[in-house]
């Protein structure tokens, strides 16, 4: 039950106003507790390596940023382990936004934080079932900046279940792909006169068109936290992107994204990036 946290947190708010802290979407960066991303429910036979350059933009603030990762698959499209961080963020944002998240400067640079996960295929897909792939993922306090609101400072995690099926089409569309998410998110609330626990519900679609070697992604996606009672909190974030693919010959993927925050999360966003497969640094225990 959530009463006695609740009544915690209330207190909280009544008693110490301005020294509130809001962890979410709606009060940090957007690259601190971001809508978590979800696969096209596969788990790759090499390893990739990827570089993604992003854009936000609107809402009073601006911020430039990339984020670097890796996926080692322990057993080829089966068991991997991937890890990925934003590595350094510009931002500048309006004197109303430093008021309304008190910050301490209108501009500046910031690291973010370490994510790590473990991805498991349950089930492969076959003429009835679906692809199912677990993933536990855990996001470290390493993020910097707290006082101007770009990282937290408190620790996470998260569980969430990929589901997909794909649909053969005799058309232009060589293949039509649906992927759901649900998992669980939890992370840690810690001010001079607070600590508490958020805990989120998880949600996510995905539908992908092919044809050839180029393929469409749109995912909706979000998850929804437990403080209600708190009048623009903002722990439900809500978006909407779509992402066009390009994959050359020896595997490499080209991808740009446009990604729409539909709710408590204050940012449009324009991705680019590259996903890189490293055959001589794949293990090969079997």
């Amino acid at each position: 039950m959530k009463i006695l946290p609740l009544l915690t947190f209330l207190s909280a708010s009544l008693c110490f106003g301005q020294d509130l802290i809001h962890h979410t979407t709606n009060y940090f960066g957007p690259n601190a507790n971001p809508v978590p991303e979800f696969t096209d429910a596969s788990i790759p036979a090499f390893t990739q390596v990827s570089f993604t350059g992003d854009y936000y933009f609107g809402h009073g603030d601006q911020t430039i940023s990339n984020l670097t990762g890796i996926e080692v698959p322990l057993i080829a499209e089966k068991v991997s382990v991937k890890v990925w961080k934003t590595l350094v963020e510009h931002y500048s944002v309006t004197d109303e936004i430093v008021a309304r998240r008190q910050m301490q400067k209108n501009e500046g640079f910031a690291t973010g934080d370490f994510y790590v996960q473990t991805r498991i295929k349950l089930l492969s897909e076959g003429k009835f079932k679906p692809d199912l792939i677990l993933n536990s993922s855990l996001k470290t306090a390493s993020g910097s900046d707290f006082k101007n609101r770009r990282f937290f400072n408190t620790a996470g995690y998260y569980f969430d279940v990929e589901m997909g099926k794909s649909f053969r089409m005799k058309s232009f569309i060589d293949e039509l792909r649906v992927v759901t998410d649900f998992g669980f998110y939890s992370w840690d609330i810690q001010t001079p006169n607070l600590n508490v626990q958020d805990d989120a519900i998880m949600y996510g679609l995905k539908l992908i068109l092919k044809h050839k070697n180029i393929s469409w992604e749109n995912t909706f996606s979000g998850y929804n936290g437990w403080i209600t009672r708190v009048k623009d909190y903002g722990d439900k974030p809500m978006i909407l992107a779509s992402k066009l693919n390009l994959k050359t010959t020896d595997g490499t993927l080209l991808f740009l994204q446009f990604q729409h925050g539909i709710r408590y999360f204050p940012y449009e966003q324009v991705r680019f990036g590259v996903q890189l497969p490293l055959k001589k640094l794949t293990p090969n225990f079997f």
